[in-house]
């Protein structure tokens, strides 16, 4: 099956209810309402500098919190009157406390754990915001070599297994409403295999995965790189199959802070945008990678060895079954702006999985909900100053791996559609 994105946006059907209808457009009037040009003028006729110049922005040990780390190796933030200390956390839930605490003013975060706080599912309710996306794809999910020993290298090889020898089955992810527990449930699920009633899940930080595979505490996982790659590295499991592989182009991290923050500090929210998006556009710069990997892997960053995240960033895929490939949609950090728009129907999609997999009792008013988490008219202003494409609607419409298509356009109806949910 194929994969396909556009950026086109879906007409809202007139058999919606009359209230999505309203929102839908009061949302796209907003947006339309900034014209290029205008934005910028508005906050220029007062003063734009920084309000908080001092900042302290989180980050996981991750291949994808490079254009973090790199606009302040580049120094971009010095560039845009901001002085930024980045900080090594241990696990997203630690990112989730220190952001809600305002000990970090903002964070290299999972897109669902802005939506689960948000929405009160992924710890204490607190209204959030997204300023940008930071990457797309470069996910994966890893299997043991115990199960590959047992027959299993793929996922109908999996559902094979769990049908036959009934056992333990667990599966780790790293955050219960984040991107790589959405990822690792639809995969299972497309499979035939319920993600709660047949197999067990657990959470691990994302630089633990490989350890905890290799004293046998899970079965396989789903995280960020370059946790898959050492996987392979390690000779303790191997990709069973890469996330933009599910979804190409798919919505990965976000640069993430509070509604709080943004209201207060609008300028530096600006500044923090321009300079990230300036560092994005370094690191898909081809040439610019092997500089980066080197430096993200560095002890204070990623701790990994230099080739483990190399390689994948470059594209160079194994999957420890003897299989090599070149992928044209490894990880990307800016691709002319498509990565790092905050579309309305990507946060729409993370409500439609909390939905499917009962975290969220009932349906949220979606549009309401990712209009105010996600913080598009800063995003277009500071995109607009660096002459960054927009697109020209917030919503985008994907096929997924299994052929279902998700564009934004009634969300209700698609959380409902899959055959396997909670």
């Amino acid at each position: 099956m194929k994969n396909s994105d556009t950026n086109a946006l879906p007409e809202i059907s007139i058999d919606q209810p009359r209230r999505v209808f309203i929102k839908s457009a009061l949302a796209l009037s907003l947006y339309a309402a900034l014209p290029i040009g205008l934005s910028s003028r508005v906050y220029a006729a007062g003063s734009d500098a920084p309000e908080k110049t001092d900042l302290k922005i989180g980050f996981i040990p991750l291949t994808d919190c490079a254009s973090v780390v790199m606009a302040g190796e580049l120094g971009l933030y010095k560039k845009y009157g901001l002085n930024v200390t980045v900080t090594k956390e241990a696990s997203w839930a630690a990112v989730r406390d220190k952001l809600a605490l305002g000990e970090l003013d903002a964070a290299h975060v999972l897109y669902g754990l802005i939506y689960g706080v948000q929405l009160g599912i992924g710890g204490q309710k607190k209204d959030m915001a997204i300023l940008m996306g930071l990457n797309h794809n470069g996910q994966a999910i890893t299997l043991s070599n115990a199960l590959k020993d047992k027959g299993v290298t793929d996922g109908a090889g999996l559902k094979k297994l769990v049908d036959a020898e009934k056992g333990d089955y667990t599966f780790a992810q790293t955050f219960p409403t984040g991107t790589h527990a959405m990822w690792l449930y639809y995969w299972l699920a497309a499979h035939g295999i319920h993600p709660f009633n047949d197999v067990k899940n657990i959470v691990i930080p994302p630089p633990q995965m490989v350890a905890n595979m290799r004293i046998g505490n899970m079965d396989g996982y789903c995280v960020g790189e370059p946790w898959n790659a050492r996987a392979i590295y390690d000779q303790i499991g191997f990709t069973a199959t890469t996330t933009q592989a599910l979804w190409k182009d798919h919505p990965e991290k976000v640069l993430g802070t509070t509604l709080e923050f943004v209201q207060k500090y609008p300028n530096t929210a600006r500044a923090l945008i321009m300079a990230v998006l300036e560092a994005s556009k370094y690191i898909d710069t081809t040439a610019n990678r092997p500089k980066v990997a080197k430096i993200i892997a560095s002890k204070s960053y990623v701790n990994a060895p230099d080739p483990v995240i190399e390689g994948r960033m470059l594209g160079k895929y194994e999957n420890g079954l003897g299989k090599s490939w070149t992928d044209p949609d490894y990880m990307k950090f800016y691709n002319d702006g498509h990565v790092n728009f905050p579309y309305l129907s990507d946060g729409m999609w993370f409500m439609t999985q909390h939905k499917r997999w009962g975290l969220l009792t009932d349906d949220p008013d979606y549009l309401a909900v990712a209009s105010q988490v996600n913080q598009i008219t800063l995003y277009k202003q500071a995109a607009e100053q660096l002459k960054v494409p927009l697109p020209a609607e917030p919503l985008r419409s994907s096929t997924f791996f299994d052929g279902t298509v998700w564009d934004g356009k009634n969300p209700k109806q698609y959380a409902a559609s899959f055959q396997l949910k909670a």
